[in-house]
């Protein structure tokens, strides 16, 4: 489906058009439109790729979806939500929603002892659109609620006011159309080796090639539901690696770490003879099965049997290796006779690569058998569904080769076995997959949070959750016998529901392993042991019994906090405790999605290092499409995204928060107005003794949102204690002064400057990175912050490498208060 419907309001009376196309061998024709699920009849709405309804009543509002056939198969489009309006009912409420942010510490408290505000927000649900819009079809970027109007407030906050901009007003206006992007990085299963230069394609169409460190960045095309990517080495080292990747439909940047499998070395064949080659035999264990290539098998693209010496590479996935998940191709799924999407469970993979022993020509071959030890089937009723499946890389989709039938037999000396056998002929380089369709699917809901609070309002977007779904070994539950599929999903403003395999009768048939990671940052999940608090996982006993659920240190401390498992027991619909979550049916992803943040789920956060952040301008950084146009908004432009972050030195017996006030330093419209602040504590060095560093952000210099004028933020830097100011990088100081106006440093316990425009780098102490993700652009800028480098990495805190100022700080003798206080209690006198 190339082409799918997309959501439309509209008033009573009004006309709406639909549109879908599919591509396909041969091309399809014929389509189908279904209103909740009921087909429409043709004959009344003479439909084919494209379905127009006039005069618009209440009851035709709901889903519509269509579907397309041919000999080949069939496939259906993903549903779009059409909203009939009454006459003068308004889509967009002029007011807006409750939306609150987190006031800095010094402000205080309301009477429910709650430091946060409600500055309002506005849905951005789509408006009612003129019917008459010539451009149904196309990539129309449509109307929108939206914020028509703020307004600034002033909150009281030890002795100063806090300016603060709310929503006043909501009203439609053009609709937001963030990039949404896919970056990462690619490299082997094996040794980490990076994929340098690989080519990257979208279909059949190549977009770009891997860096020299084997990153990538794609733009996700406009109206895409899977975005399919095909990573191939053109050295041939590895196997071409085809993934379904996740990406926020919301905008901004989804970051993936992408493995690729190794080719196994080739062995030489004699294409004159009858040859086996086992299939996943590493590591001793039992093969799975085998490739039968009888005499004559090899031919050239011609089709001229080869009967030469043969360089044969068969490479087997083997998901009895838990380690193996991350390098499967595709998301294990087929397109089923009514058109669905529907999981496979696999059995394992096999890539094949046959050469010329002299030439290196690829061979294709005419049938050859693929056998399957039924012993390795630990599920009786999968014996009856084997299939052979070959994968599509432009669709991501897998396709039936055929079915694997038992066939008994001995196979020379080895002992009585049952094999399940199939044929198919290899007539281009594809990966194949023993599998079994499964229809035992529930869906899992995951939130993932900010903080180890679990406000409500602190939920993070853009998350990537993956589950893989494990088959344990009888009798040990925590012992996973096998990895069957993997899925992820990014996470929205309500979480993610992950499909699941799942079984009503054992609830530890089927096991899934959760994680999470945000721009490549792996968030940590709830804790087990020693005590199993139902609060803080999110679910209510005795259903969190039932799943069983273990983070991935509960046995053994030095493992990673950042996974947990659970068993995917199905929910008993007569089971009052078992109807609210975490674990939803199939048929329920409607009630999962849209589930409130009180109902069972289950939880990461992320781990910050005390850290807080203050935006005069409210932005969600998850949601690209909270910005708003405004002088004092912290990042002038929602296409692109420059962090700053300007390194300090603290020498002193602990650790110190260190505070930035951004305040407009040399635009008219700006100038001695607060744009923010941003909290950090400082982190030790375990190198340097009484030393801690603290990477602070600040504002960028640059362009205001109306891009006519630069400006100069006027930056302080102030340590949260008793310090003084001992030293500035030589060479900050001498650009500053080079680059007038210069900020005055008149007291000891600060530090302020005129942000450079320019992005200086770790010799200066200031690290600037662009991206078009707020997220990542800041991961980035830290990660090189704490290595002092201007393109390293660190998680380490390296505090004399790269940095900007240095204070000293001791102690406060008992009664005095510090600058800092002083600072917030008498601004003026300070």
């Amino acid at each position: 489906m190339v082409l799918h419907p997309k959501t439309k309001v509209r008033v009573a009376g009004q006309e709406v058009t639909f549109c879908c196309k599919a591509s396909g061998t041969p091309v399809p024709k014929k389509y189908y439109w279904y209103h909740n699920g009921t087909l429409l009849e043709r004959k009344v709405h003479r439909y084919g790729s494209r379905l127009v309804l006039r005069g618009l009543a209440p009851e035709q509002a709901g889903t519509y979806h269509c579907k397309a056939s041919t000999e080949a198969g069939a496939v259906k489009s993903a549903p779009a939500q059409l909203t009939v309006l009454a006459q003068g009912q308004q889509s967009c409420k002029p007011e807006p929603e409750p939306s609150f942010v987190e006031l800095p510490s010094e402000c205080p408290q309301d009477a429910a002892g709650s430091r946060y505000y409600n500055v309002g927000r506005c849905p951005p649900a789509p408006c009612a659109d003129s019917p008459a819009d010539p451009s149904e079809c196309g990539a129309d970027a449509g109307r929108c609620c939206g914020v028509r109007r703020m307004e600034m407030r002033e909150i009281p906050c030890a002795g100063s006011l806090l300016p603060v901009k709310v929503v006043a007003e909501c009203g439609c206006g053009p609709c937001a159309q963030p990039r949404v992007l896919v970056q990462g990085r690619v490299t082997a299963a094996d040794t980490g080796e990076p994929l340098r230069f690989g080519q990257i394609f979208l279909g059949g169409r190549k977009v770009g090639f891997t860096g020299y460190k084997g990153s990538f960045t794609i733009e996700v095309p406009p109206d895409t539901r899977r975005l399919v990517a095909r990573f191939v080495d053109r050295q041939q080292r590895f196997v071409d690696a085809v993934k379904v990747l996740p990406f926020n439909r919301r905008g901004g940047a989804v970051y993936q770490e992408v493995k690729m499998l190794r080719k196994k070395e080739p062995v030489d064949l004699d294409g004159s003879r009858s040859n086996a080659i086992p299939l996943g035999e590493a590591g001793g264990r039992e093969p799975v099965g085998e490739l039968v290539l009888p005499a004559g098998a090899f031919l050239r693209p011609s089709g001229e049997v080869f009967r030469g010496i043969v360089k044969a590479s068969v490479t087997f996935l083997d998901p009895r290796d838990m380690a193996t998940a991350s390098a499967a191709s595709s998301d294990l799924s087929f397109t089923d006779a009514e058109g669905e999407i529907v999981p496979l469970r696999t059995y394992g993979m096999f890539a094949v690569d046959f050469r010329e022993g002299e030439t290196g020509a690829a061979l294709q071959t005419g049938p050859v058998e693929v056998r399957m030890d039924a012993g390795q089937v630990q599920m009786p009723e999968h014996l009856q569904k084997m299939k052979l499946w070959s994968l599509n890389p432009e669709t991501g989709l897998w396709e039936e080769e055929g079915v694997l039938r038992p066939a008994g037999g001995n196979r020379g000396k080895r002992e009585e076995r049952t094999f399940l056998v199939g044929n198919l002929e290899i007539r281009e380089r594809r990966l194949f997959n023993l599998d079994v369709p499964e229809d035992r699917r529930c869906f899992v809901k995951v939130r993932a949070y900010s903080n180890e609070k679990f406000n409500p309002y602190e939920q993070l977007e853009g998350v990537v959750i993956s589950l893989i779904n494990l088959e344990p070994q009888p009798g040990y539950p925590a012992n996973p016998r096998a990895w069957g599929r993997f899925d992820s999903v990014v996470t929205g403003p309500n979480g993610a529901c992950l499909p699941a395999f799942c079984d009503g009768q054992r609830p530890d048939a089927y096991s899934a392993y959760v994680t999470a990671t945000l721009g490549g940052e792996e968030l940590e999940a709830v804790a087990s042991s020693p005590k199993l608090n139902p609060n803080a996982v999110g679910v209510s006993q005795p259903y969190l019994g039932k799943l069983g659920y273990r983070r991935l240190d509960h046995d053994d401390p030095n493992l990673k906090k950042t996974a947990f498992q659970i068993n995917v027991a199905k929910p008993d619909p007569n089971n009052v405790d078992e109807t609210n979550g975490p674990i939803y049916p199939y048929r329920s992803l409607e009630e999962c999605e849209e589930a409130p943040v009180s109902a069972n789920h289950l939880r990461f956060y992320r781990v910050e290092v005390d850290k807080y952040e203050y935006n005069v301008v409210p932005f969600k950084e998850s949601d690209l499409t909270s910005w708003t146009g405004d002088y004092l908004s912290w990042w002038p432009n929602p296409q692109e995204f420059r962090a700053c972050f300007i390194k300090v030195q603290i020498e002193g017996p602990q650790e110190y928060m260190v505070r930035s006030r951004n305040v407009g330093g040399s635009h008219p419209r700006t100038r001695g107005q607060l744009y923010g602040l941003r909290d950090t504590r400082s982190v030790r060095d375990t190198l340097l003794e009484n030393t801690s560093g603290a990477c602070v952000e600040f504002k960028c210099s640059g362009m205001l949102f109306d891009q006519s004028l630069v400006d100069r933020t006027l930056v302080s830097i102030v340590p949260q204690g008793s310090c003084h100011r001992t030293a500035i990088n030589s060479l900050l100081r001498e650009y500053l002064s080079r680059h007038p106006p210069v900020a005055e440093n008149n007291h000891t316990a600060a530090f302020t400057m005129l942000a450079p425009v320019d992005p200086l780098g770790h010799n200066y102490g200031i690290y600037t990175v662009t991206d078009q993700n707020p997220r990542l652009a800041k991961e980035i800028a830290i990660g090189r912050c704490f290595d002092g480098t201007s393109d390293g990495f660190s998680r380490e805190m390296k505090a004399d490498a790269g940095t900007a100022v240095t204070f000293t700080c001791r102690e406060r003798p008992a009664g005095r208060e510090s600058f800092f206080q002083r600072l917030l209690t008498a601004p003026a006198e300070a």
